[in-house]
Formats: structure tokens, sequence, C-alpha cells
């Protein structure tokens, strides 16, 4: 009787993913709600490696940093983003028997992810911190698109080369542990990916432009001026959040 390898759970990912968040919790870029992230490195490498266990982790990992200084309601919406982070790589790039970064084509594929996969999270903790009126969208919106671009693009493909062949060496890469086929995607897939796109281009555009022509604020604002009205983005952005969702459910 062969017995198949166990993958790594989430609380696995979720302790890794808070220890490397909990040091930097002091860099703060907007108070009370983000800091300079090098860990924004770890959903990437978690969902192309552990597939929805390490996206379940990313979002009980960005959970429990919050409980060093940026605990409030907009974890809510944390809990999401960094689930999007994880979740559309791991579901845009499909396992193979070849590594990740076996080729040019294969980093520009991670690289290409990375932008989108932020953008997604962006928008939706973004959306969710102006809905609550803990900052406006062109603060926390583009800062955290920010943070989840460099640092993934950076230390990402790093991680990914040092870890990728000793975790199929193991046996723990997704396709063998959950016992499907790699390469096999939904027939709604090309479908849920231009929403996606859709949704993340549109949706930050939106949210910039109401944000920046409405409200008055500059590009990167702290975002606690006296122009800042509460909801104004998350209503002029929900149909892109909506679009998203969608997306997400179809690839």
């Amino acid at each position: 009787m062969v017995t198949r390898p166990s993958p790594p759970p989430p609380a696995a990912t979720a302790a890794l993913y808070a220890a490397l968040l909990i040091p930097f919790k002091p860099l703060v870029l907007i108070p009370g709600l983000t800091e300079m992230r090098p860990a924004a490195a770890i959903p990437l490498v978690a969902g192309l490696l552990f597939g929805p266990a390490g996206a379940v982790g990313a979002a009980l990992g960005n959970l429990l940093g919050d409980f060093f200084g940026t605990l409030g309601w907009g974890s809510i919406f944390g809990l999401g983003g960094n689930f999007l982070l994880a979740y559309i790589p791991y579901r845009l790039i499909r396992a193979s028997d070849k590594e990740y970064l076996a080729s040019w084509r294969g980093l520009v594929l991670v690289e290409a992810t990375v932008v989108l996969a932020a953008a997604a999270c962006g928008l939706f903790i973004g959306w969710g911190g102006d809905l609550l009126g803990l900052a406006p969208f062109a603060a926390l919106g583009n800062v955290i698109v920010a943070n989840n671009i460099i640092y993934p693009a950076i230390l990402g493909p790093l991680l990914l080369k040092a870890l990728d062949k000793r975790v199929r060496a193991l046996g723990l890469l997704y396709p063998d542990v959950l016992d499907v086929a790699p390469g096999r995607r939904p027939w709604t897939f090309a479908l849920g990916l231009i929403l996606i796109i859709v949704a993340c281009v549109g949706g930050m555009v939106a949210g910039n432009f109401i944000s920046l022509g409405v409200e008055g604020q500059g590009l990167f604002a702290s975002g606690f001026g006296p122009d800042f009205h509460p909801g104004t983005v998350g209503a002029g952005v929900a149909p892109f959040i909506a679009l998203l969702v969608v997306g997400v459910i179809l690839i």
C-alpha cells in the first residue's frame, strides 16, 4: 500500500508568513493598516507549490500578523486579499513535471502573475479600506499593489529556485498530494482570466480616478486629509469587485 505524502498544513504556511511579517511591523507605510512587506513573496511561492493549502495559509498568516499592530475591521479584507495573492498564481500557472523557472518563459509568466495577483489584492483591500473609512483608495490600494509587486518580483523567483526542486523531490507539490492532473483547467478558465484582468485594470483606474478626482487625494497620499469621504470609492468600484470574484471562481 502506497502512502500519499501529506501537504504542509495551512497552519505551517500561516506561521511562516506571520513570522516574516512581524519583524517589519514597525516600518509603517500607512499607520494601522500596512507596512513594508518583504514577506509578500511567501503567498506567491506557497500558492505555486502547495495550491489551496498555501492560499489558505497566506490568508491566515496575514491575519495572525495583524495581531501585532494592524488588527482591525480591515483585517477581514486582508484575509481575502492575501488569499487572492496566493490563489491567483496557483490557478494561473499550471504545475508540470518541469520546474516553474526551468526557462525564461517560466520566469516571465511568474512575474506577470505577480503583477496580476498584486493588483487583485490591492484592489480588494483598497476597496474595503475605503468602504470602512480607514483610508482612501489612492493611498491604501496603491501602496498594497506596490508592496506586492516589488518584493515578490525580486524575492519570489529566488525562493522558488531554492524550494521548487526540493518540494518536488519530497512529493509535496500540490498535484502529487491532491492526486489531480496538473495541466487540467476548467472550460471557464479563459473567461475567468479575462474577467480578472478587466476587474483589476478597470477597478484600479476607476478607484484612483474617483479617489484623486472627487476626494482630492494625491497618489500614495497618507489618506487622512479633510477631503476624504469614506465609501465614495467603495460604491464606484463595487462592480469591479464583483467581476473579480466571479473571475476567480471561474479560473
